[in-house]
């Protein structure tokens, strides 16, 4: 398998592994929003908090993933102030008006019309955001792993790590079918 190859699977792998995360988190909402549909009352999902609770997770976990490429790599020089940024930008864009929408609708009888439109934006940034957010850390983390390996006299390719004398896989790490396999 070329360089090429291998790295379009990580990003591939990756990129599988992001959205299983996130569809992890909305299955819940999911459910939920299923039996309000089977209710009859699919728009009341729009205007209870559950779009918001979802969007601050969602939040959250971008944060996460953030001060994780942050203190990954710690040679990143002018790239500090941009990821330092994104964070700031997941909590004043997401995180804040998230949790104001849940605590407003939680304790209000009256809700706004405009709710119906505000959390699902919210959601869409959210998911955006984790999306890049995961990227950047594995961005760092690969990065960080071809220098310590280089440090060491090692190949600018990491070699997978080695448990027992076998290769351990990567995560989310999905088998290619050959012409060989049984259907």
């Amino acid at each position: 398998m070329s360089d090429n190859q291998k790295q379009e699977h990580y990003a591939l792998s990756m990129m599988y592994g992001t959205y299983a995360d996130i569809l992890f988190v909305l299955f819940p909402f999911l459910v939920i929003a299923m039996q309000r549909l089977w209710d009859g009352n699919l728009y009341q999902s729009l205007m209870r908090p559950d779009l918001s609770i979802a969007a601050a997770i969602l939040a959250g976990l971008a944060i996460g993933k953030f001060v994780l490429g942050l203190v990954t790599n710690r040679d990143l020089g002018r790239y500090k102030e941009r990821i330092v940024f994104f964070i700031a930008l997941t909590l004043f864009v997401v995180l804040g008006p998230a949790i104001i929408l849940i605590l407003s609708m939680t304790g209000n009888a009256d809700i706004p019309g405009f709710v119906a439109f505000v959390q699902p934006v919210l959601l869409i940034i959210a998911i955006s955001l984790y999306t890049t957010a995961v990227s950047i850390a594995n961005i760092l983390n690969r990065a960080a792993q071809t220098q310590s390996s280089g440090d060491h006299g090692g190949s600018a390719t990491a070699t997978p790590a080695r448990a027992g004398g076998r290769s351990v896989p990567e995560p989310l790490d999905l088998p290619r079918r050959t012409g060989n396999d049984a259907c």
